[in-house]
């Protein structure tokens, strides 16, 4: 245990200095909530610790609102972990933003998180992301989801990403298969499910999906 004198005390503090004497106050201020999101967002994942009480107040939040006709399937502040070094929102956070619209979606039709532990859940086959707009950090963002076909074990979903002042700045195309997790294989969802899902997708019929069923590349 080194004595801890004038020497060494101006040893730390010179080393620390040199790592973020270059940073104000409120930039320090920044990096740590920075690091405490990213820490928060781990145990989320693994459901430890802090991660954990998030999990439980997700689960008691009220269901979203609706926008142009269609249910809004998620609402996120864009963190620093979903940035990259272009100072925009990195290309496999949409994907993840995608997943948390379909979990959102799957929710409103009674495929939650119970339905899941009963041993049925949708996998997600195919995807085709376009990315219209720059998204920064911080950003509010509101998910739409359009329910374009449900028929026996499929399930198609278009998300739409808005920005604060109603830009369109991402739509995301999916296609799914009700599984049953204990064989790995695609089946048929539970009556309730498959109605409540057939539901949406007759009310969702006549509205528009521009954008969807394209090819990579085409233009909007």
């Amino acid at each position: 245990m080194p004595e801890l004198d004038a020497d060494l005390i101006a040893t730390i503090s010179a080393q620390s200095d040199a790592q973020s004497g270059h940073l104000s106050i409120a930039q320090l201020d920044r990096l740590r909530d920075d690091n405490l999101v990213a820490i928060l967002r781990g145990l989320r994942h693994c459901g430890s610790g802090a991660g954990g009480v998030i999990l439980r107040h997700e689960a008691q939040l009220p269901a979203l609102d609706e926008q142009d006709g269609l249910p809004v399937t998620s609402r996120r502040a864009v963190p620093v972990t979903w940035t990259d070094y272009n100072g925009h929102m990195n290309e496999a956070a949409y994907l993840e933003l995608g997943s948390w619209a379909t979990d959102g979606l799957m929710k409103l039709i009674g495929a939650d998180a119970a339905y899941v532990a009963s041993g049925k859940s949708f996998f997600t086959v195919d995807t085709r992301i376009r990315y219209l707009a720059e998204v920064h950090r911080d950003t509010q963002l509101t998910v739409t989801t359009q329910v374009l076909e449900a028929q026996g074990k499929k399930m198609r979903l278009f998300h739409r990403v808005w920005l604060p002042d109603g830009t369109l700045a991402t739509t995301l195309e999916c296609l799914m298969l009700h599984t049953d997790l204990t064989t790995r294989r695609a089946s048929s969802p539970e009556p309730a499910i498959a109605a409540a899902l057939s539901s949406l997708a007759q009310a969702h019929a006549g509205l528009p999906a521009e954008g969807a069923g394209g090819a990579v590349g085409q233009r909007p």
